[in-house]
């Protein structure tokens, strides 16, 4: 196969994001335009819906998104060799060190941001900017249960036979099994203590399920506690979902997503002109809105009531996690929660 008709870009980017070669829309190196790799779902629904329309407006940039999880968004750059099917991509912790290893960025002018100076310090840096903030914790259902004070509470009653549990395939799966794991002598890099309490009470626990369905079954009443973070407590409650959101005694865990520049990237001024419209006031304050309820990170816009904390400077005292050395023991935990735990 040659591709003569077709440039290479243009190509993978169809491939990922519909199967085949789709030949409608605008092409996404053509002038005015960025493609941007995005998390499925939510993200792109708020993406769809806010960001496209305002940065075409504010910019002139159309927006084209491939769908696309954080996992896939390192594979797929990785292999296309100097040839990224996205000009951007957006990454929780674990993945963006990933990228980061391999060598995946431009390196990031944040000078060319005009809502730099609306981002908390330490937000930016050489690589990329910071989008959103996510706040993990404990999530249950008021009318049936009482608020859990610390994580270790998830594993006693009447808190564990009312729980919902996942594994390490997230970022708030791995932080808060880390967390339960501190709890018991254990540590970011040594989570043996996890399974060793986990093996007592399985039988108990309401039920095990993949991260992707554990809103679902929260909704369902199948589960009446889980960890989760404040985005997905906040989409649940605007649906009428009976549920409440509870920081733990040693403190909330606090990462963040960011979005970074791929290495080869053809459209790398229209990056800028995206990435400043996703930080502006305007956008961020309205996908801090249901149903959609991101966490923002311009200064300037209102956090939630349902929040932890009153302003972002707050977070800087949240749990925090060194993903350059979880990240080489992830696979490896995964396998042994599919194991012996989900089994």
């Amino acid at each position: 196969m040659t591709f003569s008709a077709f440039d290479r870009r243009a190509f993978l980017g169809a491939m990922a994001a519909g199967g085949s070669l789709v030949l409608a829309g605008r092409p996404a190196f053509a002038k005015g335009s960025v493609t941007a790799a995005m998390y499925p779902g939510s993200w792109e629904e708020a993406f769809r819906k806010i960001v496209v329309p305002a940065l075409k407006t504010s910019k002139d940039v159309e927006l084209e998104m491939q769908p696309l999880y954080a996992v896939d968004q390192i594979a797929k750059a990785s292999a296309a060799r100097g040839a990224p099917p996205f000009d951007t991509f957006v990454l929780d912790p674990g993945p963006r060190v990933s990228g980061l290893d391999k060598g995946l960025y431009e390196k990031f002018d944040a000078k060319k941001l005009t809502n730099l100076g609306k981002l908390p310090e330490g937000l930016v840096d050489e690589w990329g900017a910071t989008v959103a903030a996510q706040v993990v914790g404990m999530a249950y259902n008021p009318k049936k249960l009482p608020p859990p004070k610390n994580w270790t509470d998830l594993l006693k009653e009447p808190w564990v036979s009312r729980l919902g549990l996942t594994g390490f395939q997230t970022t708030f799966g791995t932080v808060s099994i880390i967390e339960i794991a501190k709890m018991y002598g254990g540590s970011e890099t040594n989570v043996e203590p996890f399974f060793t309490e986990i093996k007592k009470v399985l039988p108990k626990i309401a039920t095990i399920g993949a991260p992707a369905a554990m809103a679902g079954l929260f909704q369902q009443g199948q589960c009446d506690v889980i960890y989760a973070n404040t985005q997905t407590v906040s989409t649940l409650k605007s649906r009428g979902v009976d549920i409440a959101f509870a920081k733990p005694e040693t403190g909330a865990v606090a990462f963040f997503t960011t979005m970074h520049i791929a290495k080869g990237a053809t459209e790398v001024e229209n990056v800028y002109k995206y990435i400043d419209t996703v930080i502006s006031a305007g956008v961020q304050t309205e996908l801090a809105k249901s149903p959609y309820n991101f966490v923002p990170v311009n200064k300037d816009v209102a956090l939630g009531s349902d929040l932890p904390m009153k302003n972002l400077d707050e977070m800087s005292k949240f749990v925090r996690h060194d993903w350059a050395k979880i990240n080489p023991l992830r696979a490896g935990w995964i396998e042994r929660f599919n194991k012996e735990v989900a089994k």
